[in-house]
C-alpha cells in the first residue's frame, strides 16, 4: 500500500499527515522540530511512503535536507501556487497537513525546486551581498537627503564615496546633524567593504561553467551578474519554456483572462527576485553600452514610462539568457531586440 505525507512546518514544531491510497488519514502528530522524534514517527511508514511533502517556508533547509539524507522522497511544495479547498469552513495545521499529502496523492502538487545542498551556500552567499548593497545604498540615499535637507545641496554619488568625517564638520553648522551623516557615511564604508570581501570569497569558490561562460558576453552582464543568474537559475533545463523561465524572473506581468477579457491580477511576485533585480541591472547597463538595446529602449521609454521601458528589455534579456544557456548559441543583439 502507498502512502503520502504531508508537513505543516512552523519554527518550533510540524504538523505531520499520512494518508493512504483511498486518501483516508491513518496517522497525524504534532512533533517538536527535532529530528530524532520526527525519524522515530516516521520509521513504521518508511518502506510504504512515495514521498513527502514539506511546506517552502523559511525554514525549509534543515529538514528536507535531513529528510533527503535519510533517503526519504522529498516534494518542496510552491507556497504561492497551492490553492487550498475553498469549502473549508474551518481551516488549521492539521487541515494544513492533510491537504499537502492529498495533493501529493492527487497529483496536483504545485513544486518547487530544492537547490542542490552542495551549492546553496554560495548562492545565499550571493543572496547576503545583495542585501548589504541594499543597504548601503539606503545610507547612501540618506546622505543625499540630509544634505538636500539642511543645505539644498543634491550630492552626487561620486562625491558622497569622497566624504570624511572632517569634511562632513565643515559642512553641516550643526553638531548633530554632521554626526547623523557621519553615521551614515561609517556603515555605508563598513558595508562597501564587506560586499568586496563577499565578492572576492565566493569569486574564489565558484567559476561561471561553460553554459555560463556565454552570459558575460552579453553588454550588461559582468562577472557579478553572470554569477547571479547562474547560482539563481540552477540547471536550465527544468524550465520547460522560454516563457517559465520569463515569468520565474518575474518579467512577465500577472494577469487572469476570461473570454478575451482581463477579469484581474494575479500574484505578480510569484518568482525569484534575485533574478528580477539581477537582470533589470543588466537592463541598466545594456542601454549604455549596446546601441541596438538602447535604440529600442528608447522607442519603448517613447510609449511608456521609464520604469516599464526597462522592464521590457530586462524581459528581452532574461528571454535571450534562456536561449543561450539551452541551446547553448551566442547572444545576438539584433534577434534578441528587433
Amino acid at each position: 500500500m502507498k502512502l503520502y505525507g504531508g508537513i505543516d512546518l512552523h519554527s518550533n514544531n510540524c504538523v505531520f499527515s499520512i494518508k493512504d491510497e483511498a486518501g483516508v488519514v491513518i496517522a497525524r502528530r504534532k512533533l517538536p522540530n527535532d529530528l530524532n522524534q520526527i525519524f522515530l514517527f516516521l520509521k513504521p511508514f518508511e518502506k510504504q511512503l512515495t514521498g513527502l511533502v514539506v511546506e517552502s517556508t523559511f525554514n525549509w533547509y534543515w529538514l528536507v535536507d535531513a529528510l533527503n539524507d535519510a533517503n526519504y522522497q522529498v516534494h518542496l511544495a510552491n507556497t504561492t501556487a497551492i490553492q487550498q479547498y475553498s469549502g473549508l469552513k474551518y481551516s488549521d495545521d492539521k487541515s494544513d497537513a492533510d491537504w499537502l499529502a492529498e495533493m501529493l496523492r492527487l497529483g496536483i502538487l504545485p513544486e518547487g525546486y530544492i537547490y542542490p545542498k552542495e551549492d546553496r551556500a554560495v548562492r545565499d552567499l550571493m543572496r547576503k551581498r545583495m542585501q548589504l548593497v541594499q543597504q548601503a545604498t539606503l545610507n547612501l540615499l540618506s546622505i543625499q537627503g540630509l544634505y538636500m535637507r539642511h543645505l539644498s545641496y543634491k550630492m552626487s554619488n561620486n562625491k558622497i564615496k569622497q566624504l570624511t568625517p572632517a569634511a562632513i564638520e565643515k559642512h553641516f553648522p550643526l553638531p548633530n546633524t554632521a554626526q547623523a551623516t557621519i553615521c551614515n557615511l561609517t556603515v555605508m564604508k563598513c558595508l562597501k567593504a564587506q560586499i568586496k570581501l563577499l565578492e572576492k570569497i565566493v569569486l574564489a569558490q565558484v567559476q561561471l561553467t561553460p553554459d555560463f561562460q556565454e552570459l558575460i558576453t552579453i553588454d550588461g552582464i559582468g562577472n557579478i551578474l553572470a554569477l547571479t543568474i547562474m547560482l539563481e537559475t540552477g540547471d536550465i533545463h527544468r524550465f520547460n519554456k522560454v516563457g517559465n523561465y520569463a515569468s520565474y524572473c518575474r518579467c512577465v506581468s500577472g494577469a487572469r483572462y476570461s473570454n478575451g477579457k482581463k477579469k484581474g491580477k494575479t500574484n505578480s511576485k510569484n518568482g525569484n527576485k534575485y533574478l528580477a533585480w539581477a537582470f533589470v541591472e543588466a537592463a541598466n547597463f545594456a542601454i549604455r553600452y549596446n546601441k541596438t538595446v538602447k535604440s529600442y529602449y528608447q522607442r519603448k521609454l517613447a510609449k511608456t514610462n521609464k520604469t516599464v521601458a526597462i522592464k521590457t528589455v530586462a524581459h528581452k534579456l532574461a528571454r535571450a539568457c534562456f536561449y543561450v544557456l539551452r541551446d547553448k548559441v551566442p547572444f545576438d543583439a539584433e534577434k534578441a531586440f528587433c
